[in-house]
């Protein structure tokens, strides 16, 4: 095999699988270091999938290996890549990402399909608390051109970061506001409110794994073993709900009962829960009567 100086695609692909395996597949989220080295190559060489299949015996040029080399070496260290490259992708688009809030997963985009699958009106307005780097207010005001979607989020820093991915898509059925929780929609209604709220529990093991060590505690962790948000956004929403209206949130994988009792409490009909990806239950959801 040729040195590290000297590596074609295939070549540095197998280098680069071979050191990620041991980060990969012993965290939280057991994860395939194959596809996430071709990630890397493909994002930070900006190629496509067609190049690396119909050229893997391609020589990367010096220039290629140094841009390469230390993306890889701030991987290996559990930076996520997200963090890495600047952006991440969600539902059918790329965002701008930073530390300042949480990554984009794809359990997340649960909340758009429920959203878009609800009987809303024509011209709903939408409310998404908590919007962080704003992928599902920005996934729903892009899907739903006659929507109107408002995003809040408490941190400064997110707020910007959302108003930038704002920009980036040309959306311009989409605000976002500094506010904590529903301070900044004061007198307003919405037919429908979702929420990637905190709620994990300060205990719990898995903060201190994986992407999340390098995510703010201020978006992951909630008291009241990670009820706390929840519960105070499914006592608030109705305030803030059209009759009829709709409010969906994102929860932990054990948390489904408890959030369908704090909804059932609140005054919600046609509370249910829906399954991740990963046949865990993720989001739970009720309807305000009439």
């Amino acid at each position: 095999m040729k040195t590290v100086n000297s590596l074609s695609l295939t070549q540095w692909l197998q280098h680069a699988t071979a050191l990620l395996t041991p980060l990969l597949e012993t965290g939280p989220v057991p994860a395939d270091a194959k596809q996430e080295a071709r990630r890397i190559l493909l994002e930070v060489l900006d190629i496509n999938a067609t190049t690396l299949m119909l050229y893997p015996e391609r020589e990367l040029t010096q220039e290629q290996l140094l841009l390469l080399e230390p993306v890889l070496t701030r991987r290996l260290t559990g930076e996520p890549l997200a963090h890495i490259l600047g952006h991440w992708y969600f539902w059918d688009f790329k965002l701008a990402v930073a530390p300042c809030t949480l990554i984009p997963r794809p359990d997340t985009e649960l909340l758009v399909e429920q959203s878009l699958a609800l009987p809303l009106p024509v011209k709903a307005k939408v409310l998404d608390l908590g919007t962080g780097t704003g992928a599902i207010a920005l996934a729903l005001a892009k899907e739903k051109p006659n929507w109107t979607v408002t995003g809040v989020d408490l941190q400064p820093d997110a707020v910007e970061l959302a108003k930038q991915n704002v920009q980036l898509l040309a959306l311009t059925n989409c605000q976002i506001k500094q506010s904590s929780w529903f301070d900044a929609v004061a007198g307003q209604q919405f037919d429908l409110i979702v929420s990637n709220p905190p709620y994990i529990d300060a205990e719990d093991p898995h903060l201190a794994l994986g992407d999340v060590r390098f995510e703010p505690d201020s978006a992951l962790v909630a008291s009241e073993q990670g009820l706390a948000d929840i519960r105070h956004i499914c006592t608030q929403a109705p305030q803030f709900l059209a009759p009829s209206g709709w409010l969906w949130l994102e929860h932990g994988y054990q948390q489904s009962e408890a959030v369908q009792q704090i909804l059932t409490e609140a005054g919600f009909t046609q509370v249910q829960s829906v399954k991740d990806y990963g046949d865990q239950w993720r989001i739970t959801g009720g309807q305000l009567p009439a």
